[in-house]
């Protein structure tokens, strides 16, 4: 049987290309791409996501780092004049706003209920080229990875979906439509590396950007990673959930090494808050407790110790 073009029928999508398409579809034009010049001239370029219709979008801090002026284009062609709301390169994020109200804007979702394997989809600018989508899936969870400023960046996600330079500070979304993070960085030398950084990161750090403008934090002293805890120890100790955050590095003569952590320790509680990610530990580490002696809770050779540490602050 033939058909005309304008006659030829439509066809379902896969189940897979529903969800990418779907993603798309929802968060695309939430996405920007944005120009940040300097004072001499020279501009680079990256993506953003617009999360309010007031304006508000989040990007990396790489990507606007020392620029006299910002600028974004948005899907349908407006290019708006942005300002920076706050910036914070230890986790490589920051917020700008827009100079326009009622945009589109991007629901955040949860990276902590991410699981490998999981489809994802990344949506951005590379090399210029607006509203680009690539997918792929969450590789592993719990990565860290190092800022420009040089701090270690914890629960980084790490997926194969395909960055090229331009997609930094764009979108990575889940098939629901939601972000679950904010792509950062790829390896350059290596094939299906690249990593976003985790929502639940992300809604933090731009709540304190909004309220303050820059987030002060105390600092431990350590890098840990979040690691599953035996069910049947987890439930003796009532414990909301299953993981605890394992102490992998400890930084010579700091509050933690000062205080007697060790490595391979799994940190329970810490200021009398149960710690079961990296970014509960996050959370708590607020300017306010740097200086003050704080009860931290662990497990050490199987046994449960508990330390006092005073956290330095982190300038």
């Amino acid at each position: 049987m033939a058909y005309d073009i304008a006659e030829w029928p439509e066809e379902p999508l896969d189940p897979y290309s529903e969800k990418v398409a779907h993603a798309f579809e929802t968060v695309g034009p939430s996405v920007v791409h944005i120009s940040a010049v300097q004072a001499n001239g020279r501009g680079g370029t990256g993506s953003g996501v617009i999360f309010a219709p007031d304006g508000y979008l989040i990007t990396n801090s790489h990507v606007i780092a020392g620029a006299a002026h910002l600028s974004a284009s948005t899907t349908d062609g407006h290019r708006l004049d942005a300002v920076l709301i706050g910036d914070d390169p230890a986790t490589d994020l920051a917020v700008l706003r827009l100079n326009a109200t009622g945009l589109p804007h991007a629901r955040l979702g949860s990276s902590s209920r991410l699981r490998v394997g999981q489809l994802v989809v990344a949506i951005g600018n590379p090399l210029g080229f607006q509203a680009t989508v690539t997918a792929g899936i969450v590789s592993a969870l719990g990565r860290t990875l190092r800022s420009p400023s040089g701090r270690l960046i914890e629960s980084v996600i790490q997926t194969d979906a395909p960055l090229n330079p331009g997609n930094s500070g764009g979108a990575l979304v889940d098939g629901q439509g939601r972000v679950v993070g904010v792509n950062t960085a790829m390896i350059g030398q290596a094939q299906g590396l690249c990593f976003a950084i985790g929502a639940d990161t992300v809604a933090d750090v731009t709540a304190r950007l909004m309220r303050d403008g820059r987030v002060r934090r105390s600092r431990l002293g350590i890098a840990g990673q979040t690691t599953p805890l035996d069910p049947r120890l987890a439930r003796r100790l009532q414990r909301s959930g299953a993981a605890a955050v394992m102490v992998s590095e400890l930084v010579a003569q700091g509050p933690a090494a000062r205080a007697g952590v060790e490595a391979g320790d799994l940190i329970l509680d810490f200021a009398g808050s149960a710690i079961v990610t990296v970014d509960d530990l996050h959370r708590t580490l607020t300017a306010e407790i740097a200086g003050q002696d704080v009860e931290l809770r662990l497990i050490r050779r199987g046994r449960i110790e508990t330390l006092t540490i005073r956290p330095d602050l982190d300038d």
